[in-house]
Formats: C-alpha cells, sequence, structure tokens
C-alpha cells in the first residue's frame, strides 16, 4: 500500500527511518523498483488502451524510417495507427485515487504514443491524435511526469517474475512484460538496468547506515564509516559488471537499429520535427510540454543517488542553464524526485565530514568510491561506443550518406550530445576526489 506524502523533505534533517523511506516509494528489500509486481493491466473501463497496445505489438509495427521498409509493412502500421485515431476519449477521473493505476496507464499510452509517432514515415508531421494526446497529457500531470516514455515506465514499472514468486524483484527472476520489437536484445537493455537497480538496493542500506554515523560524528563513526565506503565500493564495482554485461545478450547492431529509435523524443528526431498534442487547447488546465526527451539512463534515481551521497557536482552548469542531470530529474517518479530533494538538502553531507575529519584511511576510503563511480562511467562510456557511437558509423556507412550533418554530435534519447555527455560526467566524479595530506 502506497503512503501519502505526509511530512516535509525539509522537517527530514537527522538520518531517515524505514518508515520515512516508504513516504518516498522507496523500499527497503527493492530501492526504488516497487516490491510486487507492477499491476498488468488496467480495469475494463480503459480495456480499449491496453487491446491498442496490444495490437501494436501483435504487429511487431516496423520503425517509419527501417531501411528497406516494404509497402505491407508500412500500410500494417498505417490500418494500426486508423484505429489509434479512431479510439474513444476515455476519462481518466476514476484513475486519480490510484497512483498505481496512473503509472499503468502512463506507461501504456506512452508505449502507444511511441509506437504511434516512430512508426509514422520520416517525413510525416508528428500530431498525437486527440484520443491519445488528452488523456496521456492529463495522466502525466497527475504524476507529475512529462507526457512520453521514461526510464521507469521501460525498466521499474514494465516487469514480472519470469518464475511464480510473492517475495520482491529478484536480480535472476525477472522478464519483462513490454516490449517494441519482441527481441532479447530489447528485454536484456532493460533488464540489466533492472539488476543494477536491485543490486543499488545494498548500496542505499550502507547511505543510510553512513548518515547514521555522521549525524553521530565520534571516533567511533569515523571507523564505521570508513567500513561502510569500502562495502560501497565493493557494491558500485558490481554495479559496473552488471552493466557490462548487457553485452551477453543485447547485440550492437540490433539494439541501435531495432530497438533504440523507438525511444526517441522531440528533441532526437532526425528530422527536427515537433509534436503536436491534438486537442490540448479543449482544457485550460492542460499545458504546451516543454520536456519531450526519450527514456535514459540519467533518468534512473539510483545513479543521482550516488551521485548526491558521494557529493559528486551535476548541478551547475556553464552556460548557466540546468545541466543535463538536473533535467533528467524532471523526468523520475515524483516522490523518487522529493527523496533526492532530501538528500540533497541533508545539511551533514558525506564529504564535508570526510573533508573535515582529518582522517587519512576515511579521505582514502572515501577516494575509492569515488574511484569506482568513476570506472562505472568509464564503463557506460564502453557500452555507449559499442552499442550506439560504432553501430551509428556503420548505419551511415550502410546507407551510403551520413545521417548526421557534418559537425553535428551524435546525440543520445535523452536528446543530449552523447559522447560530450559521459565525459563531462565522468570528469566531475573525478573532480570530487579529496587531496589529503
Amino acid at each position: 500500500m502506497e503512503l501519502a506524502l505526509s511530512i516535509s523533505t525539509n522537517a527530514l534533517k537527522a538520518p531517515l527511518t524505514i518508515e520515512q523511506l516508504a513516504v518516498f516509494n522507496v523500499h527497503p528489500d527493492s530501492g526504488f523498483m516497487p516490491p510486487k509486481a507492477p499491476v498488468a493491466r488496467l480495469p475494463s473501463s480503459w480495456e480499449p488502451w491496453e487491446k491498442i497496445l496490444d495490437a501494436a505489438v501483435a504487429a511487431r509495427l516496423q520503425l517509419g524510417d527501417k531501411l528497406g521498409i516494404t509497402e505491407e509493412e508500412k500500410a500494417t502500421s498505417e490500418s494500426w495507427r486508423v484505429n489509434v485515431r479512431r479510439m474513444p476519449l476515455l476519462s481518466s477521473t476514476k484513475l486519480q485515487s490510484s497512483r498505481i493505476l496512473l503509472r499503468r496507464a502512463h506507461l501504456v499510452l506512452a508505449y502507444i504514443m511511441h509506437f504511434y509517432i516512430q512508426s509514422l514515415p520520416p517525413d510525416a508531421p508528428v500530431i498525437i491524435p486527440r484520443p491519445l494526446a488528452l488523456p496521456v497529457l492529463r495522466i502525466s500531470a497527475s504524476l507529475d511526469i512529462p507526457p512520453l516514455l521514461t526510464f521507469s515506465d521501460t525498466v521499474l514499472y514494465n516487469w514480472t517474475h519470469r518464475h511464480p514468486s510473492t517475495s520482491v524483484p529478484a536480480i535472476d527472476n525477472l522478464r519483462i512484460r513490454t516490449l517494441f520489437s519482441g527481441l532479447i536484445d530489447e528485454e536484456e537493455f532493460y533488464l540489466s538496468s533492472a539488476r543494477i537497480e536491485l543490486r543499488g538496493v545494498k548500496a542505499l542500506e550502507l547511505m543510510r547506515s553512513t548518515m547514521d554515523e555522521v549525524f553521530i560524528r565520534d571516533k567511533t563513526a569515523v571507523c564505521r564509516i570508513t567500513g561502510y565506503l569500502q562495502a560501497m565500493t565493493r557494491i558500485i564495482n558490481e554495479l559496473k559488471v552488471l552493466l557490462m554485461d548487457v553485452r551477453r545478450m543485447c547485440r550492437p547492431e540490433q539494439y541501435y537499429n531495432e530497438v533504440r529509435p523507438w525511444f526517441r523524443g522531440e528533441d532526437s528526431d532526425t528530422n527536427g520535427r515537433k509534436w503536436v498534442f491534438e486537442g490540448i487547447e479543449e482544457d485550460p488546465s492542460l499545458k504546451t510540454p516543454t520536456e519531450l526527451s526519450g527514456p535514459s539512463a540519467g533518468q534512473s534515481s539510483l545513479i543521482h543517488v550516488l551521485d548526491v551521497f558521494l557529493g559528486i557536482d551535476h548541478q551547475s552548469s556553464p552556460s548557466g542553464k540546468q545541466s543535463f542531470m538536473t533535467r533528467m530529474q524532471r523526468y523520475m517518479p515524483r516522490n523518487h524526485r522529493l527523496f533526492l530533494d532530501h538528500l540533497i538538502s541533508n545539511p551533514q553531507p558525506l564529504r564535508i565530514f570526510v573533508m573535515s575529519s582529518g582522517d587519512d584511511r576515511l579521505c582514502a576510503t572515501y577516494n575509492s568510491a569515488v574511484l569506482a563511480l568513476k570506472e562505472f562511467r568509464d564503463a557506460h562510456m564502453i557500452i555507449a561506443t559499442l552499442y550506439i557511437v560504432n553501430p551509428a558509423r556503420r548505419t551511415a556507412m550502410l546507407a551510403k550518406t551520413r545521417n548526421q550533418k557534418d559537425g553535428q554530435p551524435l546525440l543520445g534519447t535523452g536528446g543530449t550530445n552523447l559522447v560530450k555527455f559521459l565525459k563531462d560526467t565522468r570528469a566531475r566524479t573525478s573532480a570530487a576526489m579529496i587531496t589529503y595530506t
């Protein structure tokens, strides 16, 4: 059962209790993932949405800009899109009392929307039909997240147990419910992130124990924090291994050409098309979306929490604009954002405590944890090169044309300059290391 956010984040200055973690929808055994498998289907009143999504998956719709797409594949996609345009306009009012159902509705509508947009011919305008546009806008407003697919849709709320179980999700007992391509490569891509989230539960536990000791601030606390940071280093190293394990069952070419394009948001559209939400003017409470970046690992609350805990500064931007990592927080579930805000507002940050401790062993252990996080980002660079940079070059050569203008950077699904972003986050991580004598 979900708990309402009944306490102010500013009031939580002492270390968090298990009960307070529950307020933020952070579970002691499953972290940012729900402790029970997400609801598999909406109630019958919203069955038209579920059926439309089922039809898209069953038809194996193809990307509109797929090289060599056949006339039959184009016709299949258009036939499905006609049915989307003919959907009844369903009210979401009765969903408002259940955040669990709102999340399912957001997932279903977001997948439908991405199927719709990405199956369009590349030169067609992106006009999201009214029966889809209005519900996704209203439900997204209720959840306080953007109206498109997010990391939480593809990973946090898109799983079930591979084998029947009543326990919390386990790394070796997960399967993904909804896929665009039906490929094992796509499922493995999502599962890689899910496994990282679940292994990160131990990191959350270590953070809580560490902040308990920072609150105490005596010599025994320094000794215990040193031990916790040693354990944290091991956990982060395990996260790196899980990240690299994606190579076992996710093939780079298939991921780049058949999976990744489905994630594209407005800001990574290859032709720069704007998304028009039909009927938005009918509801004065709705605002034209300004955040339309596709799902990205940068939306993982766990990774942001690790940064905040270790004092990695991703908030500032040389241009004075919001940094990419800060902007990606808008795509997180609202209570997870509030949890992150609470950690950021902590008046006793770990890094400052370590610097003021005068304990060389603690400083060295802290630096080891930061180095482990930097090496995690090194691994992310390797994966990005294998799965995005190299296939992009090969695809351009195969098509005998450049699909990027000269000098135009390769964009991530979050709409950012991918290589520059990864290098910047790695450099910011290294900058947190403490110099001591």
